[in-house]
């Protein structure tokens, strides 16, 4: 487990927008730009092995501008094809906050970072002590139902309160915009109440515009 003091100042920044990626969780990444090629090189060569993913943020002023807030992953898993590009898996290990982006001599961007106010993402798998996870899972097969998906049940059932919150936080086909609100809830309880708002939220919009009771 890493400590606040192992964490850099500095993290390289994946900009991708609709990707989330959260505390304890994995996340498999397809790299094939070269500048991220280049990022991942220089990562493998660390000995955290960093890669910060950032929502982008853009704006009629500046279209190239990040969200404050994103998480740092661990390259845990990675390999190589036969054309040059990586499938890596990123384990997610705290979130950041930017404080100004460098002037990097590298084809990709590099952050000034801080780590104050990510605590808890460093500690223990956390619970959701109210959590509701029959409602949950009701809401989910109305969900699913709704756009044909298919999910294994027997693994959601079982599934500790971190890691389902996450993992449908991370999976589930929300806008960026949402995705950044997931990302940003404070702690596990926010982030499932975050969570069924916005599957409430789109099955209101869906085409059969149903209201949930």
């Amino acid at each position: 487990m890493m400590h606040p003091a192992d964490l850099p100042e500095t993290v390289s920044v994946f900009p991708l927008p609709g990707a989330l990626l959260l505390p304890r969780s994995r996340l498999p990444l397809h790299i094939f730009e070269p500048r991220y090629l280049q990022m991942l090189d220089d990562a493998l060569k660390t000995q955290e092995r960093l890669i910060g993913l950032v929502q982008p943020n853009p704006c009629q002023s500046n279209e190239n501008k990040l969200h404050q807030i994103g998480c740092a992953g661990r390259v845990t898993q990675f390999s190589e094809t036969e054309d040059g590009r990586y499938l890596i898996t990123l384990t997610g290990i705290s979130r950041f906050r930017i404080q100004a982006e460098l002037d990097a001599f590298t084809p990709y961007r590099r952050c000034n970072v801080t780590w104050r106010g990510f605590d808890r993402d460093l500690g223990k798998v956390e619970h959701d002590e109210g959590f509701d996870r029959v409602g949950l899972l009701k809401l989910l097969e109305k969900f699913f139902s709704s756009r044909k998906l298919s999910a294994d049940w027997d693994m959601l059932k079982d599934a500790n309160d971190e890691l389902l919150v996450n993992s449908l936080s991370m999976l589930l086909d929300f806008d960026p915009e949402e995705k950044q609100a997931l990302l940003e809830a404070p702690c596990l309880r926010t982030r499932r109440e975050t969570l069924v708002t916005l599957i409430e939220f789109a099955m209101r919009g869906g085409a059969n515009e149903e209201t949930l009771q």
